[in-house]
């Protein structure tokens, strides 16, 4: 019994090792966005390039501002949905065969900027953003790294569910 249970326990193991992802994404992440707040002021752009600026600000919301403008109760529903998000994955991450690197990539990044953003929410009832792209004067919303990483790694989701799922589903009918 202890040696099926540790086998187990080390399947598991091999799987969230993957999780220095995620750690290291929620480092950067939480690094930029000291740095934005101690270098930035508020709402005050820094030019770097024609597209691009650094300028701080404040989300009370999720993506593109999403709900920013209630009351305050947003705050607790991201919170939990950030917490139950990344326990799913982690769940999924376990699960993974060795094989599937990618994927474990792809939810290693979406852990982390999850995790990323939820400690901006937790510690200051808002997400710290400092990245804002702009062609002209239309302006993207602000974002952050931990931003980044979420739609990083859904992008690497899709792409594993249209290319590299289909692959595999092919070899087990062959």
């Amino acid at each position: 019994m202890n040696v099926i249970k540790s086998q187990f326990e080390g399947i598991q193991a091999a799987r969230l090792k993957w999780l220095w992802v995620a750690v290291l994404t929620i480092i950067l992440d939480l690094v930029t966005k000291q740095m934005a707040e101690h270098f930035l002021q508020y709402a005050q752009p820094v030019y770097v390039l024609p597209v691009f600026d650094l300028t701080l600000l404040y989300n009370k919301g999720a993506a593109f501002s999403f709900l920013a403008n209630e009351s305050g109760w947003q705050r607790w529903f991201f919170t939990i949905i950030a917490i139950s998000v990344s326990g799913v994955l982690c769940v999924w991450l376990m699960k993974l065969k060795e094989t599937e690197k990618w994927l474990a990539v792809a939810l290693a990044l979406v852990i982390g900027g999850a995790i990323g953003n939820l400690v901006d929410r937790l510690a200051y009832g808002h997400v710290v953003d400092f990245i804002h792209l702009h062609w002209g004067n239309k302006y993207f919303p602000a974002f952050n790294i931990a931003d980044s990483a979420i739609s990083i790694g859904a992008a690497m989701l899709i792409i594993d569910s249209l290319f590299f799922q289909n692959k595999e589903t092919n070899k087990k009918t062959d």
